[in-house]
């Protein structure tokens, strides 16, 4: 069964889309009409990035509060309206005990992968009011459990999970927050670090759809949810 979704004369703005997960949702926004706004730290790998030329892209550090303001701002300024923010920057890092775990390593998961939300969602959040819009943010299924190896990004994501939750009871009938638990995405960095069956694992474009359903009004009735989406990963 095919699913399509109509965001014509809405307005995403997406973080972390230079990466695969982040392209992936902007062209399937972008596909459903929607008007896509882009940013992240660096600018798209045309190689693997599936970001349209049609998409605006800003360059902005999303650890710095200035930058986040400044490009919420921006698109505002340009489009009059916000309808949905998807926080997708992130990062894994990881590998050793927390004993042997350094500082700079745990500070760079916590900021990359909670920081960031949490600056995009404070920002968006007044713009979002306004039209009854959603936020998307991306949580891990490791977040549900402590694991070895992983600490910090288990302990971000589920700051991730917490946040979203916090957000949707704060915004109750004025806005609605959700989270996307993934597990391996298939992605070319996955496939060159990581073990296991790509088969097994969801694409980006695969995964995209459940975000526009997200922040669409099929799911309506559906805030502070963490969702899976890491099929047979």
């Amino acid at each position: 069964m095919s699913t399509e979704f109509d965001f014509d004369g809405e307005v995403v703005l997406v973080t972390g889309a230079s990466g695969a997960l982040g392209s992936g949702i902007c062209a399937a926004f972008e596909g459903a009409g929607a008007t896509v706004h882009a940013t992240d730290l660096v600018t798209p790998d045309d190689d693997d990035s599936l970001l349209d030329a049609d998409c605006e892209f800003h360059e902005a550090d999303l650890t710095d509060e200035g930058d986040v303001e400044r490009v919420v701002n921006d698109v505002v300024d340009a489009e009059g309206r916000l309808d949905a923010l998807c926080n997708i920057a992130g990062t894994w890092q990881g590998g050793q005990p927390i004993d042997e775990t350094d500082t700079d390593e745990f500070e760079t998961l916590f900021d990359v992968n909670l920081k960031t939300m949490f600056l995009a969602s404070k920002h968006a959040i007044p713009q979002l009011r306004e039209t009854d819009g959603a936020i998307v943010s991306v949580s891990a299924k490791s977040s549900l459990e402590g694991g070895e190896g992983d600490g910090p990004y288990r302990a971000a994501k589920a700051g991730v999970r917490l946040l979203t939750e916090t957000i949707a009871e704060e915004n109750r009938g004025e806005l609605r927050a959700n989270a996307i638990m993934p597990k391996t995405i298939d992605t070319p960095a996955n496939r060159e670090m990581l073990s296991g069956d790509p088969d097994d694992w969801p694409t980006p474009e695969e995964i995209a759809p459940v975000v526009c359903a997200l922040c669409s009004d099929a799911t309506g009735v559906t805030s502070g949810a963490a969702v899976p989406v890491y099929g047979e990963a």
